[in-house]
């Protein structure tokens, strides 16, 4: 079994494939934290903790005769609060007597078969794997507060989910400020943070830092995980590369607003702490009530790309749902960037003409196709179509649509309301808005408040209705402003600090319901591209849109930054048009067609206007898609440029299951004049078989990876090239 109990020292050790979670029950009931990282024999690991007498760092009461225990200095799997570890912490809540300390030990512990799961949110599923949970509680005696801690072990993918339960088992209530569903502990070693932070339009963008004394914090607080700080965090070795070095993923399974802190305290240390934001959080625990946290998906490995090989398999077979987990993905054309809101039938049917003759399989009709929409001022919250714009009704266009021979999908955005909207118009009430107070606009919308009951109601109502009376195989579902203002007003005033998270707990609940209700239909989540671009998206829409960011070299960043959580198969990427539309930039529309590839490849510009050989360029990138997608979506990644790497190329590679297959691809960033030869090492193949390089030679797996591979000079505007290594049977 992956979770063992050792009896006579109290001793918990979980085991992956590759790593081993060890800890234990101390003989004053605290959890204390051993270790994380390789298999190590099943040896006993608190041998390397030595303890001592440390100025101003107190002791228990019960300890009080013995000055080298002391919380503040322990490594802890859930932190006790305010009774002596000065550090992050993964509780704070305050009680009927008006105290805000908690101590936490252990009461007892049950190990059972399969993976748990949390009630209203998303987490990681069992798909025919190994799997066994662990659920320790710890209990503070004196206010009758309860903590259990899930482990969910997922043996074949080294992988360990994290979660906790907050349980009132007292007789008066309770008030968390903070819930955080995991905390982990380096106490040993020099370690980086490697976060992926943006805006809008650069969204992921890698920024690896050394930690110092203190508190890293990294969080949103915008009603979204956001562009700004992506739930996923790696601390690695300060070595630690692509191919080796001890690195950690920690990645929460979490849409809203979240918070991870990173402490390397006064004995270095290093204390990590993910979760809910606690800021403006407070939840009213009542007598017997529970409060689940999110999610956390952690992972331990050598090198960052098997960490990155760790999470990809994971979120493709255990966090997508749905008849798109594994399926292709149709090639899409989203009118969007040809024409804004300008549409008339006429303009979409000459371009899904076009895009019929070039191959695409689905015609996705973006925003402007409802009542009263022409600008982004007026109409959200209606959902009713535009029959001026379409004279023959969103059914017709959809039934001229089909007859081409093309499926049909849908953008909504609809958790947002205009004031200019009959649903605005008779439920003010329904958009988050603080009383007395003009709202903050953004897009000059609102937020509906989807804590409430009806509105989750009115938007299941409304789409189940948008998906049974039209054709519809896809939906767009954006998202594009953040939360501010946040205020309900159907509850108390003592329980706005909830309205947050019962945003999401109810929007998770919606999804699950639509999911359910239409499985056949592919659901594409965005938030302004890639503001909610996290794994508890991913467990309903199985992809995302990764960026409003479509100029190629632009993408080439953001979706080098994701890869290291997320695969290709759960990236929005399109081929737009030159000169692009938010940079300006002019690229080839090979160039475009070869970093559109690594994700859910798709078109999004004005077909009717490009020239005879673009076409016949977008034609073959078609076919050539559809030949790679298994290899792309299925196969494993392999990043051939250094993140701190200031040459003039990005090149990376995917290799298939069978390693049968490889697509090496390179896009030149700035071509230099009398430059040197760009030379790469290949990954991941069979070092004794013999591959056809791109029709050039053939040669051994194991000369490509060690001699590698020397490309011919590219020269021009943003050049790129995609190579085949093909496996010769």
């Amino acid at each position: 079994m992956s979770i063992r109990y050792v009896e006579g020292t109290k001793q918990f050790i979980l085991e992956t494939a590759g790593t081993c979670y060890q800890m234990k029950v101390d003989g004053m009931g605290y959890l204390q934290h051993l270790y994380y990282g390789g298999k190590t024999g099943q040896s006993d690991m608190s041998y390397p903790f030595r303890t001592y007498d440390h100025g101003f760092s107190g002791n228990p009461y019960d300890m009080r005769n013995n000055r080298d225990y002391s919380l503040d200095s322990m490594a802890q799997e859930f932190t006790s609060f305010g009774v002596g570890d000065y550090r992050v912490t993964s509780f704070r809540a305050s009680f009927a007597d008006g105290s805000r300390c908690a101590e936490f030990r252990y009461v007892s512990h049950e190990i059972i078969e399969g993976k748990y799961e949390i009630p209203g949110l998303p987490s990681a599923y069992d798909n025919g794997e190994t799997v066994h949970t662990l659920i320790i509680t710890l209990k503070d005696l004196t206010v009758n507060a309860e903590v259990k801690l899930y482990y969910g072990v997922f043996e074949e993918l080294d992988i360990i989910t994290r979660a906790a339960a907050i349980v009132n088992a007292g007789t008066e209530p309770m008030w968390l400020r903070k819930a955080s569903s995991m905390c982990l502990e380096l106490p040993f070693g020099k370690w980086d943070m490697l976060h992926f932070h943006g805006r809008h339009c650069m969204e992921r963008q890698p920024e690896r830092v050394p930690l110092f004394h203190g508190v890293h914090t990294l969080s949103s607080g915008r009603g979204m995980s956001s562009h700004q700080h992506n739930p996923f965090v790696i601390i690695c070795d300060r070595d630690a590369n692509e191919d080796e070095g001890v690195c950690y993923g920690l990645m929460l399974m979490y849409s809203g607003n979240h918070k991870t802190e990173v402490e390397r305290d006064q004995f270095d240390n290093v204390r990590i702490i993910t979760g809910i934001n606690d800021d403006r959080f407070r939840w009213e625990l009542n007598s017997g009530d529970t409060f689940y946290t999110p999610e956390v998906i952690l992972s331990c490995a050598n090198g960052l790309t098997q960490l990155s090989h760790n999470y990809h398999r994971v979120i493709r077979n255990n966090v997508v749902r749905g008849d798109y987990k594994l399926k292709h993905r149709p090639v899409l054309i989203n009118n969007w960037e040809a024409t804004y809101f300008d549409i008339t039938e006429e303009k979409v049917l000459s371009i899904a003409k076009k895009a019929k003759e070039l191959g695409v399989e689905m015609f996705v009709l973006d925003d402007g196709w409802f009542k009263n929409r022409n600008d982004d001022n007026a109409g959200l919250g209606d959902w009713i179509p535009d029959t001026e714009k379409l004279p023959n009704g969103l059914d017709g266009l959809i039934e001229k649509i089909n007859v081409l021979g093309l499926l049909f999908g849908l953008w909504i955005e609809p958790e947002m309301v205009s004031e200019n909207s009959d649903l605005y118009r008779a439920h003010p009430d329904w958009a988050m808005t603080a009383p007395n107070r003009a709202p903050m606009m953004a897009r000059n919308q609102l937020v509906l408040d989807l804590s409430r009951k009806e509105v989750h109601d009115y938007l299941f109502d409304t789409i189940s209705n948008l998906l049974e009376t039209y054709n519809i195989n896809y939906i767009k579902w954006d998202f594009n402003r953040p939360i501010s203002d946040v205020f309900s007003h159907s509850i108390p005033s003592s329980r706005q600090g909830e309205v947050q998270h019962r945003y999401y707990l109810s929007l998770y609940r919606l999804y699950d319901r639509l999911t359910r209700k239409f499985p056949n239909v592919l659901f594409e989540g965005c938030a302004g591209g890639g503001g909610r671009f996290d794994a508890g998206m991913l467990a309903y829409s199985p992809q995302i849109w990764c960026s409003d960011n479509t100029d190629p070299i632009s993408r080439l960043t953001i979706q080098y930054g994701t890869s290291f959580g997320y695969p290709a198969c759960t990236v929005g990427a399109h081929v737009s048009a030159s000169p692009n539309h938010q940079t300006g930039r002019k690229t080839p529309v090979h160039t475009r067609g070869v970093v559109a590839m690594s994700g859910t490849f798709g078109y999004e510009l004005d077909l009717t206007k490009l020239s005879e050989e673009d076409c016949a360029e977008i034609k073959e990138q078609i076919g050539r898609y559809k030949e790679l997608e298994p290899i792309i979506h299925d196969g494993k990644l392999y990043r051939l440029s250094k993140m701190r790497d200031t040459s003039h190329y990005m090149a990376w590679q995917y290799v298939s299951a069978d390693q049968s297959r490889a697509v090496l691809n390179i896009v030149v960033t700035n071509p230099l004049a009398n430059s040197a030869p760009v030379h790469v090492k290949l990954k991941g193949l069979l070092p004794e078989a013999v591959y056809a390089v791109d029709g050039e030679f053939e040669c051994r797996g194991a000369a490509l990876m060690s001699g590698g591979y020397t490309f011919k000079r590219l020269t021009g505007d943003y050049p790129a090239k995609q190579l085949d290594i093909i496996r010769i049977k």
